[in-house]
């Protein structure tokens, strides 16, 4: 938390639209890299917010974090 108050607020907001435009731009393992490290970042915040969800919030953000990592895969096997 100590870093996420040490950078600029439009840092954070900057990396994750380019993660998501090299997730949707790119392809290939390139584009399923991008879409991963996203994921791991939401995973990241939804790991500091639990405590303070609802069940409904919870479930949310496992939804997301599981169409971000199958689309990550989609991207991964769309050469296959």
């Amino acid at each position: 938390m100590v870093f996420l108050h040490r950078i600029p607020r439009w840092t954070l907001l900057v990396a994750v639209f380019a993660l998501l435009a090299i997730g949707m731009i790119g392809t290939g393992w390139a584009a399923a890299a991008g879409l991963l490290a996203l994921a791991a970042l939401l995973a990241w915040f939804a790991y500091l917010n639990w405590p303070a969800l609802d069940g409904s919030g919870r479930l949310l953000r496992i939804v997301a974090l599981a169409v971000l990592v199958g689309f990550a895969v989609g991207r991964a096997l769309e050469r296959f």
